[in-house]
């Protein structure tokens, strides 16, 4: 059997913040990456039917949890757009995938952010 491939997160991609004396890392993405959480999908459809967890469509809606600096990017400069707390969707197989501390979060490519979801 094969094993999976792990993406380790380096320690000086850390953002440290203490609340009620207790250490709490947070991802800081760097350049023009943006760090999100996928909205859940919908368990019903409009009409009311229950959908099973494989005919669920892989959500495109996601919160932004962090924002890079931007600056230079491939020789360009890049001002980021999103801000944290923004509703967005994203390129559907867009990003990398991890877990953080038993979450599930994408890094994407701000790039890869098609639109402001209000």
């Amino acid at each position: 059997m094969k094993a999976q491939k792990q993406h380790i997160i380096p320690k000086m991609a850390y953002n440290k913040m203490t609340i009620n004396k207790e250490v709490i890392y947070m991802l800081k993405p760097l350049g023009d990456r943006v760090v999100v959480k996928m909205c859940e999908a919908e368990e019903t459809t409009k009409s009311g039917i229950i959908l099973s967890s494989g005919s669920k469509e892989k959500p495109q809606i996601a919160e932004v949890i962090a924002v890079g600096p931007g600056g230079k990017v491939d020789g360009e400069t890049v001002e980021m757009q999103v801000k944290k707390g923004d509703k967005v969707v994203l390129n559907k197989y867009a990003g990398t995938e991890i877990k953080y501390e038993g979450e599930d979060y994408i890094i994407v490519r701000q790039s890869d952010i098609l639109a402001l979801a209000e």
